[in-house]
């Protein structure tokens, strides 16, 4: 059964909180190098772990940098809401945006993540 998911970041406890916002999910651990957000549903966490030689990584990539290893995809019905919304939370918008239903973006430690607009 997958339990979830670790992602490293120079301040876990921020990092949690930003998503905790943007997905309306709950922090339901907190301390200083680990923070842990759950949906409503049991059984799946995000769990956050202090990286104290953090560096960014890049998106689009560039040969030589550290490049994203994996991102986040988020279904959102009205894209430009969602953006706002991310935006007011702490996350940066991508100067790159490939695809006209998606928007990437940067939460406050850089890892890029997707907001999709759904299909209907």
């Amino acid at each position: 059964m997958w339990w979830g998911t670790a992602i490293e970041a120079p301040d876990p406890g921020a990092l949690a909180v930003f998503y905790a916002r943007l997905l309306g999910w709950e922090v339901v651990q907190m301390a200083e190098d680990q923070a842990i957000v759950t949906p409503p549903q049991p059984g799946v966490y995000m769990v956050f772990q202090r990286a104290e030689d953090w560096t960014a990584p890049v998106w689009p990539p560039v040969p030589g940098a550290q490049r994203p290893m994996m991102h986040l995809d988020f279904e959102v019905g009205d894209l430009e809401e969602a953006v706002g919304e991310a935006i007011s939370f702490g996350a940066t918008l991508a100067e790159d945006q490939p695809q006209e239903r998606v928007r990437v973006m940067f939460d406050p430690a850089g890892h890029p993540f997707c907001l999709c607009l759904d299909g209907d």
